[in-house]
């Protein structure tokens, strides 16, 4: 299955002034992730970066009682942990999107029958989108880990408008079975990054390249376990 990539309605204002910062080391950025919404978005930024995708079981397993930005800034961090085993050098960036709501984690629709139960769920709700964002630097062997929460809310949907979304299958690959970056009238952002919702805070990223070398912490590169995330 391959992730749409973003349309027009939406995808101008979103794409236009994005924020960008220099990393803090001379390594060339890694773009730990298969998402071509991310990559769209450190392009339109200006960064140059190459694409290694992290192995499928960075992402397997939920924890017990754990919430969703515990579980966002735990793949994060396995998936820049993945690959950092496989290289010798190179700036990591890895990122996790989920969507909340009312307590439920909501990742990427199995099919179009679990997209359906996301959206009734979603209808007529304000709910969370949590992007976890985790920067590592191979060569210095220090990463750091941040969170960061955008709240949006959903109209209700008609019988009539949830056939059509289903049918058009542009749910396919996106946490909490919506593409914010489609340009819905039934969605909006009700506080935080927009970009974030589309899977990577820009915002935030720059503040947290301009303080890599001031936060950052020495790590075991062969520990997978979860740092904690806080939260912004």
């Amino acid at each position: 299955m391959v992730p749409l990539l973003m349309s027009e309605p939406r995808k101008a204002s979103l794409m236009h002034g994005l924020p960008a910062a220099s990393l803090p080391t001379s390594e060339s950025l890694i773009l730990a992730s298969g998402s071509p919404r991310r990559a769209e978005l450190l392009t339109a930024a200006g960064y140059d970066f190459t694409v290694m995708i992290a192995g499928e079981d960075a992402e397997c397993g939920m924890c017990s009682r754990e919430t969703a930005p515990e579980m966002v800034a735990r793949y994060a961090y396995r998936k820049a942990a993945d690959v950092v085993s496989r290289i010798e050098t190179g700036f990591v960036l890895a990122a996790d999107t989920v969507a909340s709501c009312v307590g439920q984690i909501l990742g990427k629709p199995r099919n179009q029958e679990h997209a359906e139960e996301i959206l009734r769920l979603l209808s007529g709700r304000r709910h969370d989108v949590y992007t976890g964002v985790c920067l590592w630097s191979a060569k210095q062997n220090r990463c750091l880990v941040d969170v960061v929460r955008t709240e949006l809310e959903m109209l209700p949907l008609t019988e009539e408008m949830l056939e059509e979304y289903l049918e058009s299958m542009k749910w396919e690959g996106k946490a909490g079975a919506f593409g914010y970056q489609d340009g819905h009238d039934w969605l909006f952002v009700r506080s935080g990054s927009e970009s974030n919702v589309v899977g990577l805070p820009m915002e935030r990223l720059v503040e947290l390249l301009e303080n890599f070398n001031s936060t950052a912490e020495t790590v075991n590169t062969g520990s997978i376990s979860s740092p904690d995330g806080s939260s912004s």
